[in-house]
């Protein structure tokens, strides 16, 4: 990509868009282009060819996406396939119709099947059933990373696709009803913190194993894949490390400073047993992320700052 170049970010608003594009503009690039949801429906299939027959951009970071956690997941199943599967197919349809230069479609670790051998390698796709409870947001995000590689196939389009693992940083979800776990946590804590309260609920037993990647190292490797991966088969970004919920659960309670308990809700789901990811093909092609899982969420919790939590995040 040149710094010039014109570089379309869907999603930009979301918490690995507006990455990209911090990251984007911290390194030059000077002609970037976005429309929020309100602007550009990308579920509309004529209002996004019209705007890329208009605007012709030369790249495309496909970022955007309905997304939620395991429970937001699994009580809006219908939403999540279809808002999923005409985001991505449009934009896809569009950018190999307007001859896009590069396309990077960003998908997710869910996608791999729930018992897949650990850590999870790119080959391990379609090999077997989906975790239940995602399954729908899944299956689109599989019909993204497929049509990147039919385009491919038949068309010769350099459409890519990366699969990120767990998330967190700036511009995350703490809506308890809809988010990730590590935000949903952040904000169960600093809200027990500020009430006083003896404990802090964990969905689950606390045994299942995640690992997270900070948003700011997501979006350095979008900037690398641009420049240095084309290939038909998706490529892993993950930390390369994991640890339980319950271990997840004492750092961040350790990082906001509460002194409770913790009390973990065994008749709520665990979800998959372990999703560790294999990032070894990236990590061979240069890349490799540099923030730590307890620096990551410091940065996040004072950042935000006691106050923006409460007023905006936790909506105490």
């Amino acid at each position: 990509m040149e710094k010039d170049s014109k570089i379309y970010i869907a999603g930009h608003r979301g918490m690995v868009g507006s990455a990209i594009r911090r990251k984007l503009e911290s390194k030059g690039f000077n002609n970037l282009l976005f429309r929020s949801s309100a602007e550009l429906d990308l579920t509309d299939q004529q209002a996004v060819a019209d705007f890329f027959a208009t605007e012709k951009p030369d790249y495309v970071f496909l970022a955007a996406a309905k997304v939620g956690g395991i429970n937001a997941n699994n009580v809006y199943r219908g939403q999540f396939l279809y808002e999923n599967l005409m985001m991505e197919a449009n934009v896809i349809h569009s950018a190999y119709i307007n001859k896009v230069k590069k396309l990077l479609f960003l998908g997710s670790s869910c996608i791999y099947p729930k018992m897949a051998e650990q850590p999870i390698q790119e080959g391990s796709l379609l090999t077997g059933p989906l975790e239940p409870t995602n399954e729908p947001y899944a299956i689109a995000k599989i019909a993204g990373i497929k049509l990147c590689e039919t385009y491919r196939d038949q068309y010769e389009a350099d459409f890519i696709s990366a699969m990120p693992t767990n998330l967190y940083g700036p511009n995350d979800n703490y809506d308890l009803e809809n988010s990730h776990v590590l935000p949903a946590l952040i904000r169960k804590f600093h809200a027990a913190k500020v009430n006083g309260e003896p404990a802090v609920e964990i969905w689950g037993t606390g045994t299942p194993l995640r690992e997270f990647l900070h948003v700011d190292d997501l979006a350095t490797a979008c900037l690398f894949l641009m420049d240095y991966y084309s290939d038909g088969q998706p490529i892993n970004v993950g930390f390369g490390e994991d640890l339980s919920i319950k271990e997840l659960a004492e750092l961040v309670k350790k990082v906001v400073g509460f002194a409770g308990e913790l009390r973990f809700n065994t008749e709520k789901p665990d979800g998959t047993p372990r999703k560790l990811m294999s990032s070894v093909r990236i990590k061979s092609l240069g890349w490799s992320p540099t923030i730590s899982l307890e620096a990551g969420i410091q940065e996040v919790y004072q950042d935000c700052g006691q106050s923006k939590l409460v007023n905006n995040f936790c909506y105490l």
